[in-house]
């Protein structure tokens, strides 16, 4: 174990009161101090998932299984007749960008903020959904409990979530912390990156020669970004398209034989990844577009899910999102909610509150303690 474990973990509770909203808020601010301590930039995050694990084992008295540097561990009195519930949040980090002012790696506390790398995405919602588990482990439930802390989220990672999919029991229903303001997302959108080439001949720019693939591909361009897919989702609006990325020629006096391009692509749940890529392959015919990937699917959950009643019962307030997540590479509903602001990640001076952290906390709890979930009407649900 690290030498950063050894120094932190003197604080992990050996026993969770789950009336005693402050102290588990204590155990929360404390544990988020010691996370920001140590660096866990995306495919990096040995030395974070070695510190909560132990944590994680001390504080529940149990095992904690891991797969590289995902963790996750299942709540006493699994039974497979029961639905399955998730909670998951990520520990991995973005790179700090050049503009801090404070130091990334250290937790400072100001204003009744505290400012540090990773702090609202996704430490945070790491920390209280780790300290409601705990709780939730205490009391009986109508669920089976699972909680699982991914890596390479950023990167959307094969190493990260989808490593560790095949290894848990069948997940029913998923909460993903991710800063959302406690706002619960009821759709997210999926992500296909493109990959366009345009061939044409190379030739003398003076003589007026060859086949300009750069205009070939420029025409393409435009068609893609005047397209509009006839089907919009209720909850994310349009697919959203937007290249970002251009090269063509070798030198100025040469028509370009090849143009390659990028192109962002934002999906929503009216169509498929792969449905989009076809479409758009039509479009823009015959300059091809490949795709990187189809697997960071749009997600949704329905207005008539259990969970989705419940926190509609407490006030909380919904809306589709368009960033991406684990969310992606789940196959079974889920709902995004998570304390923080998204618009603070990935920026220089990241910070959350101490209010949104004790929040965060009675939320999940009234939100998820007595949550009503049985296994036949999920299926009814996904069916």
């Amino acid at each position: 174990m690290p030498v950063m474990s050894k120094i932190f973990c003197n604080f992990a509770p050996k026993f969770y009161d789950i009336m005693d909203l402050e102290k588990s808020f204590q155990s929360s601010y404390d544990l988020l101090k010691a996370v920001i301590r140590i660096p866990s930039v995306t495919r990096d995050e040995e030395a974070v998932a070695d510190f909560l694990q132990d944590y994680l084992m001390k504080a529940s008295g149990e095992p904690v299984r891991r797969h590289i540097n995902n963790l996750w561990q299942v709540a006493p009195g699994y039974d497979g007749k029961r639905p399955t519930l998730l909670l998951n949040a990520h520990c991995d980090t973005v790179r700090p960008v050049d503009s801090w002012k404070h130091e990334p790696f250290t937790p400072i506390e100001e204003n009744g903020c505290l400012y540090g790398l990773g702090s609202n995405d996704d430490g945070a919602s790491l920390v209280t959904l780790l300290h409601t588990y705990l709780a939730l482990r205490e009391v009986p439930q109508s669920y089976n409990l699972v909680f699982a802390i991914s890596a390479e989220e950023e990167v959307s990672g094969k190493n990260g979530l989808e490593s560790i999919l095949p290894l848990m029991p069948q997940i029913d229903v998923a909460l993903v912390g991710e800063p959302t303001g406690m706002r619960g997302a009821v759709a997210e959108k999926g992500l296909v990156v493109l990959d366009g080439t345009a061939h044409g001949k190379a030739g003398h720019a003076a003589r007026g020669e060859g086949i300009n693939a750069l205009y070939i591909a420029l025409d393409a361009i435009a068609k893609l970004r005047d397209y509009t897919f006839p089907k919009e989702s209720a909850t994310l609006g349009p697919v959203r398209i937007t290249t970002t990325q251009i090269q063509a020629g070798t030198a100025h006096n040469v028509v370009p034989d090849v143009c390659t391009f990028v192109t962002d692509v934002r999906t929503t749940d009216a169509y498929s990844n792969q449905q989009v890529v076809e479409i758009l392959r039509q479009l823009v015919a015959p300059v091809e577009l490949k795709a990187r990937s189809t697997r960071l699917e749009p997600s949704s959950i329905a207005e008539s899910h259990p969970l989705v009643r419940k926190a509609a019962s407490l006030g909380i307030s919904f809306f589709g999102s368009p960033t991406l997540s684990d969310q992606s590479l789940m196959r079974w509903p889920s709902l995004k909610m998570g304390p923080g602001d998204s618009a603070r990640s990935h920026t220089a001076d990241e910070f959350i509150r101490k209010e949104e952290i004790r929040d965060a906390l009675r939320i999940y709890w009234q939100l998820l303690n007595g949550l009503n979930l049985q296994k036949p009407s999920i299926r009814e649900i996904v069916q």
